[in-house]
């Protein structure tokens, strides 16, 4: 097997393919780990009550950001900002609509306990 490159690529395409290509290993080598760490916390009970959760919670959200960038490829270059702004707006209005939720479930709980 050569390394030559095709003929029809351009010779800067083929290194932006393996560059992607990179990304998206590590990303998944990334997330396989945080994915076992959770996993480990919980199953081999290494921690309890709300030191798990709190280790769980930073987990969730290192793993949210390892996907964001490495398979959205979403950083803060210059144009990737429009992407990530909507996409924290979007995450704005969702922890608006589940809080809402939960609180109005709580007021309704309270409400009709005796």
């Amino acid at each position: 097997m050569s390394n030559r490159v095709p003929a029809d690529i351009v010779p800067g395409a083929y290194a932006e393919e393996r560059r992607e290509r990179l990304s998206y290993v590590i990303g998944l080598v990334l997330a396989l780990a945080l994915t076992a760490g959770a996993f480990a916390v919980v199953g081999l009970g290494l921690l309890s009550g709300g030191a798990a959760l709190a280790v769980l919670g930073l987990l969730a959200f290192i793993q949210a950001v390892v996907h964001l960038r490495f398979f959205l490829h979403i950083d803060l270059e210059r144009s990737h900002r429009d992407d990530l702004m909507l996409i924290l707006f979007t995450v704005l209005i969702l922890l608006i609509m589940v809080s809402g939720t939960v609180w109005i479930l709580y007021d309704q709980h309270v409400r009709m306990m005796p």
